[in-house]
Protein backbone atom coordinates (compact mmCIF):
# COMPACT_ATOMS: atom_id res chain seq x y z
CA UNK A 1 0.00 0.00 0.00
CA UNK A 2 1.24 3.46 -0.80
CA UNK A 3 2.43 5.36 2.17
CA UNK A 4 1.32 8.96 2.95
CA UNK A 5 4.16 11.19 1.54
CA UNK A 6 4.02 14.93 3.35
CA UNK A 7 6.24 16.28 0.21
CA UNK A 8 3.84 14.71 -1.77
CA UNK A 9 4.34 17.03 -5.25
CA UNK A 10 5.33 19.74 -2.44
CA UNK A 11 2.38 21.61 -3.63
CA UNK A 12 -0.69 21.56 -1.76
CA UNK A 13 -1.83 18.77 -4.35
CA UNK A 14 -3.60 15.69 -2.86
CA UNK A 15 -2.28 12.58 -2.69
CA UNK A 16 -5.03 9.79 -3.70
CA UNK A 17 -4.30 6.01 -1.82
CA UNK A 18 -7.15 4.03 -2.64
CA UNK A 19 -5.85 0.92 -0.73
CA UNK A 20 -5.62 2.74 2.14
CA UNK A 21 -9.16 4.82 1.77
CA UNK A 22 -10.59 1.05 1.79
CA UNK A 23 -9.37 0.63 5.18
CA UNK A 24 -12.24 2.88 6.24
CA UNK A 25 -15.78 1.15 5.65
CA UNK A 26 -19.24 2.37 6.69
CA UNK A 27 -22.89 1.95 6.38
CA UNK A 28 -24.40 4.72 4.11
CA UNK A 29 -25.75 6.75 6.78
CA UNK A 30 -29.81 7.94 5.64
CA UNK A 31 -29.94 6.71 2.77
CA UNK A 32 -33.03 7.64 1.06
CA UNK A 33 -31.36 11.73 1.52
CA UNK A 34 -31.48 13.11 -2.42
CA UNK A 35 -28.44 14.58 -3.13
CA UNK A 36 -27.22 17.21 -5.73
CA UNK A 37 -23.01 17.10 -5.63
CA UNK A 38 -22.80 20.91 -5.88
CA UNK A 39 -19.04 20.32 -6.68
CA UNK A 40 -16.49 18.10 -8.37
CA UNK A 41 -13.99 17.74 -11.46
CA UNK A 42 -12.33 15.80 -13.58
CA UNK A 43 -9.05 15.40 -14.27
CA UNK A 44 -5.75 13.79 -16.32
CA UNK A 45 -3.94 13.48 -12.94
CA UNK A 46 -1.22 11.15 -14.08
CA UNK A 47 -0.97 9.31 -10.87
CA UNK A 48 -5.14 9.51 -10.01
CA UNK A 49 -6.84 10.32 -13.41
CA UNK A 50 -10.56 11.08 -12.00
CA UNK A 51 -13.34 10.67 -15.03
CA UNK A 52 -17.09 9.80 -15.43
CA UNK A 53 -16.84 6.00 -14.54
CA UNK A 54 -14.51 7.02 -11.30
CA UNK A 55 -17.17 8.93 -10.04
CA UNK A 56 -19.88 6.92 -10.79
CA UNK A 57 -18.20 4.58 -9.10
CA UNK A 58 -18.01 6.52 -6.06
CA UNK A 59 -21.45 7.27 -6.44
CA UNK A 60 -22.36 3.64 -6.88
CA UNK A 61 -20.92 3.26 -2.86
CA UNK A 62 -25.00 3.93 -1.79
CA UNK A 63 -25.67 7.43 -1.64
CA UNK A 64 -28.58 8.75 -3.52
CA UNK A 65 -26.64 11.69 -5.64
CA UNK A 66 -29.09 12.41 -8.42
CA UNK A 67 -27.39 14.92 -10.20
CA UNK A 68 -23.67 16.16 -10.03
CA UNK A 69 -22.20 20.23 -10.97
CA UNK A 70 -18.41 19.48 -12.83
CA UNK A 71 -16.21 22.69 -11.44
CA UNK A 72 -13.76 23.27 -14.04
CA UNK A 73 -10.19 22.41 -13.35
CA UNK A 74 -8.18 23.13 -15.83
CA UNK A 75 -8.51 20.08 -17.53
CA UNK A 76 -8.23 19.16 -21.44
CA UNK A 77 -8.33 22.29 -23.09
CA UNK A 78 -8.09 22.43 -26.46
CA UNK A 79 -4.28 22.43 -28.12
CA UNK A 80 -5.05 24.93 -30.99
CA UNK A 81 -6.87 27.76 -31.97
CA UNK A 82 -7.53 31.30 -30.18
CA UNK A 83 -6.09 31.15 -26.54
CA UNK A 84 -9.32 32.47 -25.15
CA UNK A 85 -11.25 29.78 -26.13
CA UNK A 86 -9.08 27.36 -25.91
CA UNK A 87 -10.97 26.18 -22.14
CA UNK A 88 -13.78 25.21 -23.98
CA UNK A 89 -12.26 22.19 -24.59
CA UNK A 90 -13.13 21.43 -20.98
CA UNK A 91 -16.45 21.79 -21.65
CA UNK A 92 -16.83 19.55 -24.92
CA UNK A 93 -15.17 17.14 -22.37
CA UNK A 94 -17.31 17.58 -19.83
CA UNK A 95 -20.12 16.95 -21.99
CA UNK A 96 -19.09 14.02 -23.29
CA UNK A 97 -18.18 12.47 -19.65
CA UNK A 98 -21.74 12.77 -18.85
CA UNK A 99 -22.58 11.31 -21.89
CA UNK A 100 -21.51 7.97 -20.16
CA UNK A 101 -23.59 8.48 -18.21
CA UNK A 102 -27.03 8.89 -19.16
CA UNK A 103 -29.16 6.46 -18.31
CA UNK A 104 -27.12 4.99 -15.04
CA UNK A 105 -29.19 6.54 -13.04
CA UNK A 106 -27.57 9.86 -12.22
CA UNK A 107 -27.50 13.15 -14.20
CA UNK A 108 -23.75 13.79 -14.28
CA UNK A 109 -22.54 17.54 -15.02
CA UNK A 110 -26.30 18.25 -14.66
CA UNK A 111 -24.86 22.20 -14.54
CA UNK A 112 -21.04 22.78 -16.03
CA UNK A 113 -19.73 25.68 -14.32
CA UNK A 114 -16.52 27.11 -16.89
CA UNK A 115 -12.97 28.99 -16.76
CA UNK A 116 -12.80 31.84 -18.95
CA UNK A 117 -10.74 35.40 -18.84
CA UNK A 118 -13.22 37.58 -17.27
CA UNK A 119 -10.46 40.40 -17.62
CA UNK A 120 -11.41 40.15 -21.59
CA UNK A 121 -14.07 42.51 -20.12
CA UNK A 122 -17.35 42.93 -22.28
CA UNK A 123 -15.21 40.70 -24.99
CA UNK A 124 -15.66 37.36 -23.07
CA UNK A 125 -19.16 36.86 -24.30
CA UNK A 126 -17.62 34.81 -26.95
CA UNK A 127 -16.25 32.70 -25.08
CA UNK A 128 -19.50 32.51 -23.24
CA UNK A 129 -21.21 31.41 -25.80
CA UNK A 130 -18.84 28.94 -27.11
CA UNK A 131 -18.90 27.47 -23.79
CA UNK A 132 -22.70 27.23 -23.69
CA UNK A 133 -22.92 25.61 -27.65
CA UNK A 134 -20.21 23.25 -26.55
CA UNK A 135 -22.09 22.40 -23.13
CA UNK A 136 -25.41 20.99 -24.79
CA UNK A 137 -27.63 22.70 -22.02
CA UNK A 138 -25.43 21.92 -19.18
CA UNK A 139 -23.23 25.27 -19.40
CA UNK A 140 -24.31 27.14 -15.97
CA UNK A 141 -21.63 29.25 -15.17
CA UNK A 142 -18.03 30.72 -14.52
CA UNK A 143 -15.58 30.03 -11.96
CA UNK A 144 -12.70 32.59 -10.72
CA UNK A 145 -9.61 31.30 -9.24
CA UNK A 146 -8.97 34.29 -7.25
CA UNK A 147 -7.09 32.43 -4.51
CA UNK A 148 -4.08 34.56 -3.98
CA UNK A 149 -1.17 34.85 -1.50
CA UNK A 150 2.73 35.88 -2.08
CA UNK A 151 3.70 33.47 0.41
CA UNK A 152 5.70 29.97 -1.03
CA UNK A 153 3.92 27.80 1.28
CA UNK A 154 0.51 28.47 -0.52
CA UNK A 155 1.54 28.19 -4.48
CA UNK A 156 0.53 25.28 -6.01
CA UNK A 157 -2.99 24.61 -8.53
CA UNK A 158 -4.15 27.59 -7.55
CA UNK A 159 -1.17 29.70 -8.34
CA UNK A 160 -1.77 32.17 -11.00
CA UNK A 161 -4.03 35.26 -10.47
CA UNK A 162 -3.16 38.63 -9.89
CA UNK A 163 -3.84 40.24 -6.46
CA UNK A 164 -7.03 42.34 -6.23
CA UNK A 165 -8.62 40.17 -9.43
CA UNK A 166 -11.81 40.70 -8.32
CA UNK A 167 -11.77 44.32 -7.84
CA UNK A 168 -10.29 44.87 -11.80
CA UNK A 169 -12.87 47.10 -12.99
CA UNK A 170 -12.02 45.13 -16.64
CA UNK A 171 -12.97 41.78 -14.78
CA UNK A 172 -16.16 43.57 -13.19
CA UNK A 173 -17.41 44.61 -16.76
CA UNK A 174 -16.85 40.48 -17.60
CA UNK A 175 -19.33 39.64 -14.73
CA UNK A 176 -21.79 42.18 -15.30
CA UNK A 177 -21.83 40.15 -19.08
CA UNK A 178 -22.07 36.94 -16.92
CA UNK A 179 -25.50 38.53 -15.35
CA UNK A 180 -26.96 39.67 -18.54
CA UNK A 181 -26.63 36.54 -19.38
CA UNK A 182 -28.25 34.54 -16.49
CA UNK A 183 -24.97 32.26 -15.63
CA UNK A 184 -23.27 32.46 -12.45
CA UNK A 185 -19.73 32.62 -10.74
CA UNK A 186 -18.24 30.57 -8.82
CA UNK A 187 -15.20 32.01 -6.77
CA UNK A 188 -12.40 30.37 -5.17
CA UNK A 189 -10.49 32.62 -2.58
CA UNK A 190 -8.68 32.36 0.51
CA UNK A 191 -9.84 33.73 3.85
CA UNK A 192 -7.43 36.19 3.58
CA UNK A 193 -9.58 37.72 0.50
CA UNK A 194 -13.08 37.61 1.83
CA UNK A 195 -13.58 41.45 2.06
CA UNK A 196 -12.69 41.07 -1.44
CA UNK A 197 -15.84 38.86 -2.13
CA UNK A 198 -17.80 40.98 -0.17
CA UNK A 199 -16.90 44.11 -2.38
CA UNK A 200 -17.37 42.07 -5.30
CA UNK A 201 -21.13 41.20 -4.44
CA UNK A 202 -21.67 45.16 -3.94
CA UNK A 203 -20.45 46.23 -7.51
CA UNK A 204 -22.46 43.26 -9.36
CA UNK A 205 -25.56 42.71 -6.85
CA UNK A 206 -27.43 41.22 -10.13
CA UNK A 207 -25.04 38.34 -10.43
CA UNK A 208 -25.76 34.67 -8.04
CA UNK A 209 -22.26 34.43 -6.19
CA UNK A 210 -20.93 30.51 -5.52
CA UNK A 211 -18.49 31.23 -2.60
CA UNK A 212 -16.39 27.74 -3.07
CA UNK A 213 -14.76 25.73 0.19
CA UNK A 214 -16.52 27.43 2.87
CA UNK A 215 -14.34 30.72 1.76
CA UNK A 216 -11.26 29.05 2.18
CA UNK A 217 -9.94 28.87 5.82
CA UNK A 218 -5.96 27.89 5.55
CA UNK A 219 -4.21 26.15 8.17
CA UNK A 220 -0.79 25.61 6.72
CA UNK A 221 2.45 28.12 5.77
CA UNK A 222 2.44 30.95 7.79
CA UNK A 223 -1.11 30.09 9.46
CA UNK A 224 0.09 26.49 10.33
CA UNK A 225 -0.82 26.39 14.22
CA UNK A 226 -3.20 29.43 14.10
CA UNK A 227 -6.52 28.03 14.01
CA UNK A 228 -8.50 29.39 16.62
CA UNK A 229 -6.87 32.58 15.46
CA UNK A 230 -8.26 32.28 11.68
CA UNK A 231 -11.62 31.05 12.58
CA UNK A 232 -12.47 33.96 14.36
CA UNK A 233 -11.08 35.95 11.56
CA UNK A 234 -12.44 33.98 8.97
CA UNK A 235 -15.69 33.55 11.02
CA UNK A 236 -16.27 37.67 10.85
CA UNK A 237 -15.92 37.77 6.86
CA UNK A 238 -18.21 35.50 6.44
CA UNK A 239 -20.68 37.30 8.76
CA UNK A 240 -20.02 40.19 6.63
CA UNK A 241 -20.13 38.60 3.40
CA UNK A 242 -23.44 36.86 4.27
CA UNK A 243 -25.12 40.08 4.40
CA UNK A 244 -25.18 40.50 0.41
CA UNK A 245 -28.13 38.31 -0.62
CA UNK A 246 -26.55 37.44 -4.21
CA UNK A 247 -24.10 35.27 -2.31
CA UNK A 248 -24.38 31.28 -1.86
CA UNK A 249 -21.36 29.18 -0.54
CA UNK A 250 -20.62 25.72 -0.81
CA UNK A 251 -19.90 23.55 2.29
CA UNK A 252 -17.14 20.97 1.79
CA UNK A 253 -13.40 21.68 0.98
CA UNK A 254 -12.10 21.10 4.30
CA UNK A 255 -10.62 18.11 2.99
CA UNK A 256 -7.42 19.81 1.09
CA UNK A 257 -4.11 19.97 1.98
CA UNK A 258 -4.26 24.02 2.48
CA UNK A 259 -6.88 23.66 5.10
CA UNK A 260 -4.00 22.00 7.37
CA UNK A 261 -6.36 19.00 8.71
CA UNK A 262 -4.08 16.60 9.28
CA UNK A 263 -6.18 13.23 8.88
CA UNK A 264 -4.81 12.23 5.26
CA UNK A 265 -1.00 11.49 6.99
CA UNK A 266 -3.24 8.94 9.81
CA UNK A 267 -2.63 5.29 9.80
CA UNK A 268 -5.67 4.76 8.44
CA UNK A 269 -8.47 7.10 7.47
CA UNK A 270 -10.67 8.13 10.18
CA UNK A 271 -14.16 7.77 10.48
CA UNK A 272 -16.93 9.97 9.78
CA UNK A 273 -18.05 11.38 13.59
CA UNK A 274 -14.14 12.77 13.79
CA UNK A 275 -14.47 14.58 10.25
CA UNK A 276 -18.04 15.98 11.27
CA UNK A 277 -16.67 17.34 14.74
CA UNK A 278 -13.44 19.19 12.99
CA UNK A 279 -15.49 20.21 10.33
CA UNK A 280 -18.74 21.80 12.18
CA UNK A 281 -17.51 24.94 13.55
CA UNK A 282 -17.05 26.23 10.00
CA UNK A 283 -20.60 24.50 8.41
CA UNK A 284 -22.75 25.76 11.41
CA UNK A 285 -20.99 29.18 11.03
CA UNK A 286 -21.89 28.88 7.09
CA UNK A 287 -25.36 28.02 8.00
CA UNK A 288 -26.07 30.25 10.58
CA UNK A 289 -24.88 32.99 8.66
CA UNK A 290 -26.03 32.11 5.42
CA UNK A 291 -29.12 29.81 6.57
CA UNK A 292 -29.94 26.45 4.51
CA UNK A 293 -31.47 28.72 1.36
CA UNK A 294 -27.90 29.76 0.59
CA UNK A 295 -25.80 26.89 1.43
CA UNK A 296 -24.89 23.77 -0.48
CA UNK A 297 -22.65 20.50 0.10
CA UNK A 298 -19.99 19.95 -1.96
CA UNK A 299 -17.81 17.05 -2.22
CA UNK A 300 -15.18 18.73 -3.84
CA UNK A 301 -13.90 15.41 -5.23
CA UNK A 302 -11.25 14.34 -6.21
CA UNK A 303 -9.31 16.94 -4.22
CA UNK A 304 -11.22 15.99 -1.20
CA UNK A 305 -10.19 12.32 -1.86
CA UNK A 306 -7.24 12.53 -0.43
CA UNK A 307 -8.36 12.90 3.32
CA UNK A 308 -11.66 10.38 2.89
CA UNK A 309 -14.06 8.22 0.91
CA UNK A 310 -17.04 9.17 -1.22
CA UNK A 311 -19.38 7.75 1.09
CA UNK A 312 -17.46 8.34 4.52
CA UNK A 313 -17.40 12.07 3.46
CA UNK A 314 -21.06 12.10 2.74
CA UNK A 315 -21.79 10.35 5.81
CA UNK A 316 -20.25 13.14 7.82
CA UNK A 317 -22.26 15.69 6.01
CA UNK A 318 -25.20 14.02 6.73
CA UNK A 319 -24.21 14.34 10.74
CA UNK A 320 -23.77 17.47 10.53
CA UNK A 321 -26.53 18.17 9.13
CA UNK A 322 -28.98 15.69 11.35
CA UNK A 323 -30.08 19.03 14.00
CA UNK A 324 -31.91 20.32 11.24
CA UNK A 325 -35.40 20.67 9.64
CA UNK A 326 -36.21 17.89 6.67
CA UNK A 327 -36.96 20.93 4.56
CA UNK A 328 -33.45 22.55 5.87
CA UNK A 329 -31.43 19.55 4.97
CA UNK A 330 -32.97 18.73 1.80
CA UNK A 331 -31.90 22.73 0.94
CA UNK A 332 -28.63 21.81 1.97
CA UNK A 333 -28.32 18.74 -0.04
CA UNK A 334 -30.07 19.68 -3.05
CA UNK A 335 -32.46 22.61 -3.25
CA UNK A 336 -29.74 25.87 -3.01
CA UNK A 337 -28.16 23.67 -5.52
CA UNK A 338 -30.87 23.17 -7.76
CA UNK A 339 -31.60 27.24 -7.65
CA UNK A 340 -27.74 28.68 -7.92
CA UNK A 341 -27.27 26.15 -10.63
CA UNK A 342 -30.72 26.47 -12.27
CA UNK A 343 -31.62 22.84 -12.24
CA UNK A 344 -34.65 21.87 -12.75
CA UNK A 345 -36.64 18.31 -12.11
CA UNK A 346 -35.53 17.12 -15.74
CA UNK A 347 -32.23 17.71 -14.85
CA UNK A 348 -31.76 15.57 -12.10
CA UNK A 349 -33.46 13.01 -13.46
CA UNK A 350 -30.69 10.22 -14.66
Amino acid sequence: MEKFDPQYKKSNFPQIRPEWLALRQEAVLQPEQRIVDAHHHFWDEESAPYHADDLMADIATGHAVEATILVEGKARYRAGGPAHLRPVGETEFAAAQAERADGRGVRLCAGIVAWADLLLGPEVEEVLDAHAEAGKGRFRGIRSRAAWSDDAALSGPADGPPQGLLLDPLFQQGVKVLARLGLSLDVWVYHTQLADVAQLARDCPEVQIVLNHVGGPLGIGPFKGRRAEVFEVWRAGMAELARHGNVAVKLGGLGMPRTGFPFASAETPVPSEELASAWRPYVEACIDSFTPARCMFESNFPVDKGMCSYPVLWNAFKRLAAGYSPDERDALFRGTAMRAYQLDAKQTAG
